[in-house]
């Protein structure tokens, strides 16, 4: 058993994969950490306690026990502990008066997590944060697969996702020097790429190479881009478009098939997305809410303005007022298409910040708008009631109408008395003015300053968990061959169709042609990005394109560093030596005082059972002396 286990073990060190586990065992694990997380903290602490660096609570030895607990599948460690960091916060959902404790404990999870993967070593960490595993629901069904890096983007898990292990590989997807290998079973490997250090250009002359984040980013932007000066040519000339006899010119067949394309990309990704996902609506982001909502207005303006062409003006009065209609829900579509610059500009921290603080705000907005709908509905049927008293109403359009403009700060007190009856009428009107404008709104911006300093205070780790998102998003619905709207179109109609009749050979080679063609100047340009602007001899294109320097830690070349000068050397004393006067800044004050007392405590039971020894060596010499006694002459008397 012993030899069999060590083969595993050597296996598991050689090998280029994680040894996945059953979902069974997965969900053992998870137990057992929850069972250790538990024991380690039975009561609430600080958070602060928690996350710092040099906590007293998550020691160098606590994080070895947790490392340990898995036994043979140890690189699966990080994946349950985001796992259990889940249960935890579901389980404090569930028991609002535990929440507190729940959330430290969740938190020791993350922090664990992370300090775990921090000891991973660097060749076996893309095996580690890409390895998808499946584990057992509370209904008995295995998950889907989900990976580590993939768990902590779903839980938004801030501390994780800032470690510096997470954001190399984060940054190593973005930039192309990994890439997503697809395997069967919706497993996935991150994968170096194997050219990425060559200054040839056609080593990089590769239709692969536009399913690279940067690269499907830009692409996209530019994309984007060509299609607001599209949206700008149709509504230019609103007379054309009302015109009976005008049917649809080219810069509308343009705008719409583009709309086509962009939505059948975006539902194509969440149905993937969904299917692989073990927490479907996470995945779901704000642009993703935007994109639906574009592409949707955009489609109910094409099928308005079809079902007006098809009706004769000249028998139909509707065809008319279709048109028009239809041109207006165009019109109001501009706002979406220009919020969608945001994302050329997200690359920078100050942008991508205040995407975080939006998102925050909208989603800490939902109990303004919870209370807002109850009591709108309640005012509503009163004012409605009220309007009705008499035998005469004006319509609910009017009442909401009023309801709404008094919520924006301009009420309307002249005609409520005459509308709804004095003085019931302007009793009601004047609850809902003080309701709305002065407690709802005070809410919603008491709502909007905790989203924006919870976010300010956070900002650096809030942006990197946003940019972790951005790019796993963007591959992570499997897809070995990459066309970017518009042109899914093409392989939607012409080449997804052959999947299923030609070989597997021949399919690849003719994604690779079609490819080639099609996006030749992008690959062309990406191409000699790689093979020269990402190897060029300027320090300051390499230095901001290539990303992070390497760390020079532990280098003898920079620790103990040479020197040609004659006048004298650099290393006269050595590293080691210089930095043994340093304090050890990696534990705490408290945490070095139990270790000392520790230590002084286990040299004082050495000294005690020494001591013991001592006195019964004695003990045992006193009674020999007893037995017998030596006279001054020298004989030996019996004392008995």
């Amino acid at each position: 058993m012993g030899d069999a286990l060590a083969v595993e073990e050597q296996r598991s060190i050689l090998s280029v994969h994680s040894i996945l586990p059953e979902p069974d065992t997965v969900t053992k694990i998870v137990k057992r950490i929850r069972a250790l997380t538990t024991r380690l903290l039975p009561v609430e602490v600080d958070i602060s306690d928690i996350s710092d660096a040099t906590s007293s609570i998550i020691t160098p030895e606590v994080i070895e026990a947790f490392a340990k607990c898995g036994g043979d599948f140890s690189e699966a460690i990080p994946f349950c502990l985001l796992r259990a960091r889940a249960t935890f916060m579901r389980d404090g959902y569930l028991n609002p008066p535990d929440y507190d404790e729940s959330l430290c404990r969740a938190t020791a999870c993350e922090v664990l997590a992370r300090r775990i993967i921090h000891t991973i070593p660097p060749d076996r960490l893309e095996s580690v944060m890409s390895a998808r595993f499946r584990y057992r629901e509370s209904d008995g069904d295995e998950s889907p697969p989900t990976s580590c890096l993939e768990t902590a983007i779903d839980q938004h898990c801030t501390i994780f996702l800032s470690s510096s292990e997470a954001q190399h590989v984060v940054n190593s997807l973005w930039r192309g020097d990994w890439i997503q290998k697809n395997n069967e079973n919706d497993d996935i490997d991150y994968v170096q790429y194997e050219k990425s250090d060559s200054n040839y250009f056609w080593d990089h002359l590769n239709p692969q190479r536009l399913g690279v984040p940067r690269y499907q980013t830009v692409f996209r932007q530019v994309t984007w881009i060509i299609f607001l000066f599209v949206y700008s040519q149709s509504v230019k000339s609103p007379l054309d478009q009302l015109d009976p006899e005008h049917q649809f010119d080219e810069w509308e067949y343009i705008l719409y098939i583009m709309t086509l394309s962009f939505l059948i990309e975006e539902g194509y990704k969440v149905a993937k997305v969904f299917r692989i996902a073990n927490r479907p609506l996470a995945t779901i982001g704000f642009w993703t809410v935007v994109n639906f909502l574009t592409d949707g207005l955009l489609l109910s303006a094409f099928v308005l303005r079809i079902v007006g062409i098809t009706m004769d003006p000249s028998k139909n009065d509707d065809a008319q007022n279709l048109r028009f209609r239809s041109f207006q829900v165009l019109s109001c579509v501009a706002p979406l298409i220009w919020m969608k610059l945001l994302t050329v500009f997200d690359g920078f921290k100050i942008v991508g910040t205040l995407q975080v603080v939006t998102f925050r705000m909208l989603r800490e907005s939902a109990i303004f708008f919870i209370l807002l709908a109850i009591m709108g509905a309640g005012f509503f049927q009163s004012l409605y009631a009220l309007d009705a008293a008499d035998g005469e109403s004006g319509g609910k359009g009017l009442v909401i109408n009023g309801l709404v403009q008094a919520l924006l700060g301009s009420p309307d007190f002249e005609s409520p008395s005459e509308r709804y009856g004095y003085p019931a009428g302007m009793l009601v009107y004047y609850a809902w003015n003080f309701l709305a404008t002065i407690i709802l709104v005070n809410v919603l911006i008491a709502l909007f300053g905790s989203a924006y300093s919870d976010v300010e205070e956070n900002a650096t780790d809030e942006y990197l968990a946003f940019f972790a998102h951005k790019t796993i998003d963007l591959i992570r619905a499997p897809d070995s061959f990459v066309y970017p709207a518009p042109f899914n179109l093409i392989e939607a109609i012409l080449i997804a169709p052959l999947e299923w009749v030609l070989p597997t050979a021949w399919y690849i080679r003719l994604n690779e042609v079609i490819m080639s063609i099609l996006f030749f100047i992008p690959l062309t340009l990406i191409a000699l990005f790689e093979s020269q602007v990402a190897h060029t001899r300027s320090d300051r294109l390499r230095d901001y394109f290539s990303g992070p320097p390497p760390e020079e830690e532990g280098d003898p070349k920079v620790e103990n560093p040479g020197s040609d000068d004659p006048n004298g050397e650099i290393s006269t004393i050595s590293f080691e030596d210089l930095v043994k006067v340093f304090p050890n800044t990696a534990v705490t004050e408290s945490a070095m005082i139990s270790r000392e007392i520790k230590k002084l405590q286990a040299a004082i039971d050495e000294l005690r059972k020494t001591v013991n020894t001592g006195d019964q060596v004695d003990h045992k010499t006193g009674k020999a002396a007893d037995k017998d006694v030596k006279r001054e002459d020298g004989e030996l008397v019996d004392t008995k």
